[in-house]
C-alpha cells in the first residue's frame, strides 16, 4: 500500500514537470503570473478583514478547499484583469461536487480576450460562434444583445462543471459604481471568493456595499434584525428577474442568507457600526444577532439617498435642489421628496425595472450563443430543477396534510 502512493506521487510530480515544461513562452509567462497572484490572495478557509474608509474586505468564503484548486481553471484560459467565484458551490456546508462553480471574470479587451481564448478553448463555446464570428461576434452579441457579459456555461473542467462570465473591466467597474444595469453590481452585493484583482475591483465594490445598505434601509421599517437587512439587501438584485418567477426557487433568498449569514456579516458590519456613528442607526445585541433600529421619518431618508447612484436618484425623480438653512442662510444640496413612503416605492419601481430588462437581455443572449448542445444541457437543467422543486412544494404539500 505504501510502496503504490509513493509510486503514485512519483508519477504526480513527473506529471507536473512535464506540463510546466510544455506550452510555449506565453503560456509559461501566464502560468507563473496567475501563481504569483493566487499566492498573493489569502488561503481560502481564513477570512481577512482589512480595514479601507470604513469597509471590510472579504477575501475568502470556503472552508477547506484550497484557493489553487478554484483558481485552477485560470491557467487555461488567457490573462485576466479580475476574477471572483461566487453560487452556491461556494456555500461553507455544500459538499455537492455536482454543483456549477461559477465565476466571473473581467479584461480589459473582451474582443482580444475571446480570439485567444477560441484559440485554447475552442469547444468552450457554441460551434456556430466559432465558425462564423469568433471574438467579435460572442463581444458584438454581449453588448448589442445581453447586458455585457459572455456566460460559457456548463464547461467541464477536472471532475467539475464551471460557468463563467466574461465582461470588459470598464464596464464591470461602471455597473458597480453606477448600477446601469444592475447586473454584475447585484451580485457583487453578496459574498464572492476574489481570486485575482489587479485593478482594485475590490476597493470600488465598497461604495456598491454602502448603496446597498441605503436601498434596503428605505425599504425597511423602524425596528429589524440583521438578518432583515441581509434578505433585502440580497433581494434587491432579484426584484422583477424573470427566472425567479419560472426556474428559480422561490425561497433563494432566504437560502443564500442562511447559508452564508457570516459572510454577509462580514461584508456589511464595518459600514452599520459607520452609519450608527453617524446617528442614522441604533445598533444593540440580542444573543449574537444585531438587532437595528431606524428613524422612519423624512429626514432620515433624506440622509440615505445621497448614498444610492446618481442614475439611481435620477430616475426616482429625486433631483438635486438648493435649500436655504435657517441658521446661516446659505444655499445646501438637498433632495426633492414628498415622504419616505414614496422615495421607496420609487426606488423599488426603479430597481425592479433595471432587473426585469437586464434578466430579460441576458437571457436572450444566453440563448443565441449557447448553441444546440449547450441548449440542450440548459433545458436539462431546468427541467431537473423544476422537477426538484415540485418534489419539494409536493412533500411540503403532504406535510401540511398531515398536520391538519
Amino acid at each position: 500500500m505504501g510502496s503504490d502512493i509513493t509510486i503514485l506521487c512519483f508519477l504526480h510530480i513527473l506529471v507536473q514537470v512535464a506540463f510546466e515544461a510544455g506550452g510555449d513562452r506565453r503560456t509559461r509567462q501566464r502560468r507563473r503570473r496567475l501563481r504569483r497572484q493566487v499566492e498573493r490572495t489569502p488561503a481560502l478557509g481564513e477570512v481577512e478583514i482589512v480595514g479601507m474608509n470604513g469597509f471590510g474586505k472579504l477575501r475568502a468564503l470556503r472552508r477547506g478547499m484550497a484557493k489553487e484548486e478554484l483558481a485552477g481553471l485560470l491557467s487555461s484560459l488567457p490573462p485576466v484583469e479580475f476574477c471572483c467565484t461566487y453560487g452556491s458551490s461556494l456555500h461553507p456546508n455544500n459538499n455537492d461536487k455536482a454543483r456549477m462553480i461559477d465565476y466571473i471574470i473581467s479584461v480589459r479587451d473582451p474582443v482580444e480576450w475571446h480570439s485567444e481564448n477560441l484559440k485554447l478553448n475552442s469547444d468552450h463555446y457554441a460551434s456556430w460562434i466559432r465558425y462564423l464570428g469568433g471574438g467579435k461576434l460572442t463581444t458584438l452579441i454581449a453588448d448589442g444583445v445581453g447586458v455585457g457579459v459572455h456566460f460559457n456555461p456548463f464547461v467541464p473542467w477536472n471532475d467539475k462543471t464551471v460557468k463563467y462570465g466574461v465582461v470588459r473591466t470598464h464596464d464591470l467597474i461602471q455597473d458597480i459604481l453606477h448600477w446601469e444595469r444592475f447586473y454584475l453590481s447585484g451580485r457583487l452585493q453578496k459574498p464572492v471568493c476574489i481570486l485575482v484583482d489587479t485593478v482594485d475591483v475590490e476597493g470600488f465594490n465598497s461604495y456598491n456595499l454602502k448603496a446597498a445598505v441605503s436601498a434596503a434601509l428605505l425599504m425597511l421599517t423602524s425596528d429589524f434584525t440583521e438578518e432583515d437587512l441581509y434578505t433585502k439587501i440580497c433581494s434587491l438584485s432579484y426584484m422583477g428577474d424573470l427566472r425567479m418567477l419560472f426556474a428559480e426557487d422561490k425561497h433563494k433568498v432566504k437560502k443564500i442568507v442562511d447559508a452564508q449569514f457570516h459572510l454577509f456579516r462580514t461584508m456589511y458590519k464595518p459600514i452599520l457600526e459607520e452609519f450608527s456613528i453617524n446617528g442614522l442607526l441604533g445598533l444593540s445585541s440580542d444573543h449574537n444577532l444585531l438587532k437595528i433600529s431606524q428613524g422612519c421619518d423624512l429626514c432620515s431618508a433624506q440622509s440615505l439617498i445621497p448614498h444610492l447612484p446618481p442614475i439611481i436618484r435620477s430616475k426616482m425623480g429625486v433631483g438635486p435642489m438648493k435649500q436655504q438653512t435657517a441658521s446661516s442662510g446659505r444655499m445646501i444640496d438637498g433632495s426633492v421628496m414628498r415622504s419616505r413612503g414614496q422615495a421607496a416605492a420609487s426606488l423599488q419601481k426603479v430597481l425592479r425595472c433595471k432587473v426585469m430588462t437586464s434578466s430579460v437581455r441576458q437571457a436572450v443572449s444566453g440563448l443565441l450563443t449557447t448553441g444546440g448542445v449547450r441548449a440542450s444541457s440548459i433545458w436539462q437543467f431546468f427541467v431537473l430543477s423544476g422537477t426538484a422543486m415540485f418534489e419539494e412544494r409536493s412533500s411540503g404539500d403532504r406535510r401540511r396534510n398531515e398536520d391538519a
